[in-house]
């Protein structure tokens, strides 16, 4: 079944565009460049609808894996040196990739917010907002599935005390010019 669920990923992430922009084993997150669905309002900044953006994903075959007993400081550092490694490396590949010219924010759809990263992404410079799927609760239902099913696939663990129908979304976006400010030195 993980197997099958592996090829799904895979297939979905082909269709949608979503890509690997380095090749580093370390390396946390996948990019897809979309545009905005709707207005996203930011500190300094307003994005109206229909704009590039560039979306984050979560590489989820190098998501550490949690040790059995939960998340401990040894798996949160390392996740956390990780990601932000990851996100020096993707400034700098915005600045060199023409295919991540001319977007206006970064950012995109992510559980990580509700199961306790609120503190972490505002740290980290985003702004939060809530997601709503288009489709309303149906949609909200396979979007649960599916991510549950990837936690079970990738990182078992994760869902203990995590329940299908009680994961829920946020939206996280900074511009582009603060993402470069922030890690593109």
């Amino acid at each position: 079944m993980r197997t099958l669920i592996r090829h799904f990923d895979q297939l979905l992430r082909r269709a949608l565009g979503v890509f690997e922009y380095c090749d580093d084993p370390e390396g946390m997150l996948r990019i897809r460049v979309t545009t905005t669905a709707h207005q996203v309002l930011l500190p300094h900044y307003t994005v109206p609808a229909g704009t590039p953006v560039l979306e984050l994903h979560l590489w989820n075959e190098h998501i550490p894996p949690l040790p059995p007993h939960g998340p401990d400081l040894a798996w949160a550092a390392r996740s956390t040196r990780m990601l932000m490694a990851s996100f020096h490396k993707l400034a700098r590949q915005m600045k060199t990739d023409p295919r991540l010219a001319g977007l206006q924010a970064v950012g995109g759809v992510t559980v990580l917010v509700s199961l306790g990263g609120e503190g972490l992404f505002r740290r980290l410079g985003f702004t939060i907002h809530p997601y709503r799927n288009p489709l309303g609760r149906f949609g909200e239902f396979w979007e649960n599935l599916y991510t549950w099913a990837i936690m079970w696939t990738f990182n078992q663990v994760s869902l203990r005390q995590r329940h299908l129908l009680r994961l829920r979304r946020s939206e996280i976006w900074m511009t582009r010019e603060e993402f470069l400010q922030r890690y593109g030195s």
